[in-house]
């Protein structure tokens, strides 16, 4: 009575949506961030290498490198929230086309208000259930945020894994526990199973948008019969993503530690510290510096002082890579 299924079947879209996401990626998305922060601090004095375009760049600390994640999943957490506002507004009420024909007054109103008793949940009626029924751009809107965060998601993933490369002829900076026996064949093998479950989940979840993409294409006048392609795809995103951020966590991130010698070899092997040295002898002269040294397979403080640009004491005062991570301050 005083309902169809195409005012029911998008209102029950909307609430198993906000529901999933409240109650389980929530949790698990602030359970990443806050794992996250733990160990950042932990790595505020380590300093390290940067890398742009995968070769050497100047320094920073890896609690720097770390915050870049943290920032980007608060950030994807505060769109996932705005999403979340959209999708409390039901379609219930709207009934065939979004008249409300065979339904009493108020009862959009009514029902959301018996919702919110029911379930421990903020409802309220959709304003245009024209709009409700014929489109999803809700559902869209939500999948995309998803989208966002698997992006996050496979630069983290991948981020550790390349990290973690190794242990001797990797980049080897972070070491990652051994869940499991890495090979079948080569024993003693150390592979980076819950970063590569990880990036493939997010693979999952950017094919599972294009799909809902589509399918919020679809609506034809007053109705999008689209709709359970959208939301199980939808729900299967947000269970991926938080089993796999969960899991993630407790298997992986929680118990990565620095590999401080590894990180203080590339630190101080690295030709990009000679940027410290431009404002002072001139970007061509730390061009010089920089391209004997490798010729040479020298220190930039041996080929400064073979190219007589600066004394001992200079060069020390110039080449300070703690400085060179906060050159503003």
């Amino acid at each position: 009575m005083s309902q169809s299924t195409n005012d029911t079947f998008p209102t029950v879209m909307h609430m198993a949506s906000v529901t999933m996401l409240q109650q389980q990626l929530q949790p698990s998305l602030d359970f990443l961030i806050e794992t996250l922060t733990q160990k950042s601090q932990s790595f505020t004095d380590i300093i390290k290498i940067g890398r742009t375009h995968l070769q050497d760049a100047t320094p920073l600390t890896l609690a720097q490198e770390f915050s870049g994640y943290i920032h980007s999943l608060q950030q994807d957490k505060k769109q996932l929230l705005f999403q979340l506002e959209e999708l409390r507004q039901l379609a219930i009420g709207g009934t065939a086309v979004g008249t409300g024909i065979n339904a009493p007054a108020n009862f959009s109103e009514q029902v959301c208000q018996q919702l919110c008793k029911q379930v421990a949940l903020e409802f309220k009626p959709h304003p245009n259930k024209f709009s409700a029924l014929s489109n999803h751009n809700e559902c869209v809107a939500l999948s995309g945020a998803l989208k966002r965060l698997a992006c996050t998601l496979m630069k983290l993933a991948n981020d550790i894994r390349w990290l973690a490369s190794g242990p001797r002829c990797g980049i080897g900076e972070l070491n990652i526990p051994a869940n499991e026996a890495g090979s079948s064949i080569m024993p003693g093998k150390v592979n980076p199973t819950q970063a590569e479950a990880l990036s493939m989940v997010t693979v999952q979840v950017v094919a599972n948008d294009a799909a809902i993409a589509f399918a919020g294409t679809q609506g034809n006048f007053e109705l999008n019969v689209f709709k359970p392609v959208i939301i199980h795809n939808l729900l299967h995103s947000m269970t991926l993503l938080t089993h796999s951020m969960k899991n993630f966590c407790s298997h992986c991130l929680k118990d990565i530690s620095a590999n401080e010698d590894k990180i203080h070899d590339y630190l101080y092997n690295s030709l990009m510290l000679v940027t410290a040295l431009s404002p002072v002898v001139g970007y061509d002269k730390a061009s010089q510096i920089a391209k004997l040294a490798h010729e040479e397979k020298s220190s930039l403080k041996e080929a400064c002082l073979k190219l007589g640009f600066l004394s001992e004491k200079a060069f020390d005062e110039a080449m300070k890579p703690e400085t060179m991570t906060h050159p503003s301050s």
